[in-house]
């Protein structure tokens, strides 16, 4: 009798374990309060701003298990905007972006952890110009909400790359070489 016992508490508690995997939840990216900002050093005088909107991408997030998320985001070359069309026109040139021949940039993450306090440790890779390296990025989960009867959830993270990794090699002496990039992301649950 008591191999029975022990046999439905092995039973019970696999049961539940996989119903925590199962907790796993997709969104897609909401392109309208999405964006990838982004500053960079103009001359050692001032910055230059910038935003990729309208990004696009999946999410699948499960709160009983972090390691088992994952991340995907592309921003469009086309959608890049600094407030100054010809700038932007330049920066969609082969001189910086090259956005004919690599229309977009992309995130895929490889691993998620949890940092606590909702934050969480995101590595992957980011791919420029044709050009993957790895980044980490500590992305905050800022809460979830519901409007209209979608299920909406926010992230938020910081990070800074160097230019030159990704061929984005443009007038070094005059445009920093490292990139503050700022991620404000916000997903509808599917």
């Amino acid at each position: 009798m008591q191999k029975v016992g022990f046999l439905f508490v092995a039973i019970a508690l696999t049961l539940a374990a996989a119903a925590r995997s199962a907790r796993a939840e997709s969104y897609t990216l909401d392109p309208v309060h999405s964006a990838l900002l982004f500053k960079v050093s103009h001359l050692g005088a001032s910055y230059s701003f910038g935003v990729f909107h309208s990004p696009e991408g999946k999410v699948t997030w499960d709160s009983a298990d972090p390691t088992k998320s994952s991340i995907e985001v592309t921003a469009k070359v086309a959608n890049l905007n600094t407030f100054n069309a010809k700038r932007d026109e330049h920066l969609r040139s082969p001189d910086f972006f090259d956005a004919k021949q690599f229309p977009s940039l992309t995130f895929k993450s490889t691993s998620i952890k949890s940092l606590g306090d909702d934050l969480y440790e995101v590595s992957g890779d980011l791919t420029i110009r044709g050009t993957t390296k790895p980044i980490t990025v500590n992305l905050k989960k800022m809460g979830t909400a519901e409007m209209r009867g979608t299920v909406k959830t926010g992230f938020d993270g910081k990070f800074t790359i160097n230019r030159m990794d990704f061929g984005v090699a443009y007038m070094p002496q005059g445009i920093g070489t490292d990139v503050d990039v700022h991620v404000a992301l916000e997903v509808n649950k599917d």
